[in-house]
């Protein structure tokens, strides 16, 4: 008895603390309140949405249904459902992404003062345009699955690398966003890179050109900034970066928008860790950068780029004895 009781007192004990620590939660979210109004820090208080990441992930998921018609649907897809269930998702993706458009562009115009642009309409168009582009972006991403098929002899089949691939699953995003970026929409195609960068480690900014037959190998670590321009039929691996030089202090005004990214022409390989940088640097064609490699300067078509492999040292037993 003496030990139920005890436990019993100890409840009421832990009740009461709980109490204590919950009532002192409204003080602080007054503060936090009272803290929005702080102009050196960032808040989005308005009767004006904007983009939704949740959302953004739904638009992705459609897409893919559409793109990949019967790999990516709940339900069995066939010939007596397809222009139902094809009509269907077709319809939900184009409310879902004329509203986020429509949010992207109306946020622009109330943060930036800028003279009304028909948002709604503009969100309706655009979304239109997408949609009408599928056929397009279907073939493109045909051929980037054709491409990984025939260069990687551990895939035994199309169906594994729409699958599976998570570099298959970034093309596709960038595939969708490049068109929205295209287009104009701000901020949307970025969250779009951005989710598809959290889910697989590859990062491919929307704005980047890239060519058709597109593999990206592996994939995690992969870094493509925006205007970077990529030929056909390249593949690069795990660990590469196709970025800028170091800017100075302040200079995004100044840069912003300049070629500040690498050219890969056609037919390159560009292997595990290796980095280019710099808007004037080009990668001619079919050439092959070797892993680890970092390259600020063109390279001539029709070259390797390898590093000097280096002196290895083994030590035999514990006597500490080296043999080169």
């Amino acid at each position: 008895m003496d030990d139920l009781k005890k436990e019993i007192e100890s409840c009421k004990i832990d009740a009461e603390t709980a109490a204590t620590a919950r009532s002192k939660l409204p003080a602080i979210a007054d503060k936090i309140i009272n803290h929005c109004e702080d102009r050196e820090c960032f808040t989005h208080i308005d009767y004006e949405p904007i983009p939704s990441e949740g959302y953004v992930v739904d638009i992705i998921n459609k897409f893919r249904e559409i793109l990949f018609p019967g790999y990516y649907t709940r339900e069995k897809l066939d010939p007596v459902n397809l222009q139902y269930t094809v009509g269907q998702t077709v319809s939900v993706l184009y409310d879902l992404l004329a509203e986020q458009i429509t949010h992207s562009i109306r946020h622009d115009c109330f943060r930036y003062d800028q003279l009304c642009s028909d948002c709604e309409e503009r969100g309706q168009e655009i979304a239109l345009q997408v949609l009408e582009a599928v056929p397009k972006i279907r073939k493109v991403l045909a051929a980037d699955v054709r491409a990984a098929y025939e260069g990687d002899p551990a895939a035994k089949s199309y169906d594994e690398i729409i699958f599976s691939y998570p570099g298959m699953y970034a093309i596709t995003v960038y595939r969708v966003a490049h068109w929205l970026f295209e287009l104009g929409v701000p901020l949307l195609p970025r969250i779009m890179s951005e989710q598809a960068h959290s889910a697989t480690g590859i990062d491919i900014h929307p704005g980047a050109t890239i060519g058709e037959r597109f593999v990206i190998d592996h994939g995690t670590g992969v870094v493509i900034g925006e205007t970077t321009e990529i030929g056909n039929n390249v593949r690069i691996y795990q660990g590469v970066t196709l970025g800028a030089l170091s800017l100075p202090k302040d200079a995004g005004e100044m840069f912003r928008g300049k070629k500040r990214h690498p050219t890969i022409e056609d037919d390159v390989i560009i292997y595990s860790g290796a980095t280019i940088l710099g808007g004037d640097t080009v990668i001619g064609t079919r050439a092959v950068i070797g892993g680890n490699v970092w390259l600020t300067e063109s390279v001539p078509p029709d070259t390797k780029v390898l590093i000097e492999p280096p002196r290895l040292i083994y030590r035999k037993g514990g006597n500490g004895t080296a043999v080169e």
